[in-house]
């Protein structure tokens, strides 16, 4: 073999590597039963072994953590991010409310079939986008879409921007956070993507967002 084909055929060994490393890490679209009831158990298991309150916030705090992209709210407080509702994330979510429910009633509790197939099934991301102003209606009215390169991606819904809250830390006075959904079918869920949010003042914000490293 010459060495111009053995350095094609590693390259494409390469390529190959790459791109299974990404499909594996990219958000999770199409999940099997398996890998459904997997989450749940992912979300289950920590939530069982918290005996404290303090121990169930952190859970819940490292829960939203895994899947937010945008600044990191413990060295960026008042820096804009979006915590991604993923289908993983709500099946985990599902999980840590069996485990609450489980020893609420000192018994196993399930969530029900139906309930996990509407998960999986579910056509659209919810996002939940938290940034701040400097005034408490701030957000109100504020558009968003996806970018992905060239494709500029709308949000099929935006919910009403909440009433901004006193922010006890440096910057702007006040933070305020609101929900989007994004339908699977029109974005690349394994793409390098900005989330561009333009406010009523003419300012905009934008997170970025590595979906490669998000379920």
């Amino acid at each position: 073999m010459t060495c111009r084909k053995q350095m094609t055929l590693m390259c494409g060994l390469i390529g190959v590597l790459i791109a299974s490393t990404s499909a594996v890490w990219a958000i999770d679209v199409n999940l099997s039963s398996e890998e459904a009831h997997k989450a749940l158990e992912t979300g289950r298991i920590p939530m069982e072994k918290a005996n404290s309150q303090d121990e169930v916030k952190k859970v819940l705090q490292q829960a939203s953590l895994e899947t937010r992209v945008g600044a990191d709210p413990e060295t960026d407080p008042c820096g804009a991010s979006a915590v991604l509702r993923t289908k993983r994330y709500r099946l985990e979510a599902f999980g840590r409310q069996e485990a609450a429910e489980s020893k609420k009633r000192k018994t196993d509790v399930r969530m029900p079939e139906e309930f996990i197939k509407k998960v999986m099934d579910m056509p659209n991301m919810e996002i939940e986008v938290q940034l701040c102003g400097d005034d408490e209606y701030f957000a109100e009215g504020a558009l968003i879409e996806l970018q992905q390169g060239s494709k500029r991606i709308k949000a099929i819904d935006i919910g009403k921007a909440e009433r901004g809250r006193k922010n006890e830390t440096n910057g702007p006075a006040y933070r305020s956070r609101f929900t989007a959904l994004f339908a699977y079918e029109q974005f690349d869920p394994t793409a390098s993507s900005v989330f561009v949010v333009n406010l009523q003042d003419g300012n905009e914000i934008r997170v970025p967002a590595e979906f490669s490293k998000v379920k």
